[in-house]
């Protein structure tokens, strides 16, 4: 069975960091090239810390959505380009973001995130999707990064 890559949507991972705008951004270039639509994905999960045990108050979805908001508000002066949707996904990032690459024509992504050690070109979630995207991954890096 053969797919039409040009119908796929483009995917891009964000997660509220300056390199994650640039891959909203330059996703959503690359879908109005292809006649695409993009879709903007935050993921978010219950921290292992809490054991279970957490303010009822708080919602980590709540606040995954609030994040991706802004985000598209920023990169797109709050007016995304026709075919832009949006979603929030739970489960962990790389893992989500790899499975949701099986039905896309391409994955990008923000070489760096909000975590992990400061100094590093590439994250931990940016390699795994690099390794194991069903599609074809674009990373970005932010101006400052070498």
């Amino acid at each position: 069975m053969t797919e039409n890559i040009n119908a796929a949507r483009i995917i891009v991972g964000v997660d509220g960091s300056e390199p994650s705008l640039m891959a909203l951004r330059r996703g959503a270039q690359i879908a109005a090239a292809l006649g695409a639509p993009v879709e903007a994905i935050t993921t978010w999960e219950y921290p292992p810390n809490l054991d279970g045990y957490y303010p009822t108050d708080w919602s980590p979805e709540g606040d995954a959505e609030k994040i991706l908001a802004a985000a598209v508000a920023q990169a797109f002066e709050g007016s995304p380009p026709p075919g832009f949707t949006q979603s929030v996904i739970k489960g962990p990032t790389a893992r989500a973001l790899i499975e949701q690459s099986a039905h896309a024509s391409m994955l990008v992504l923000g070489s760096r995130g909000h975590g992990g050690f400061v100094g590093l070109l590439l994250g931990s979630v940016s390699a795994a999707c690099a390794a194991h995207a069903h599609c074809p991954v674009l990373i970005m890096h932010a101006p400052d990064q070498h």
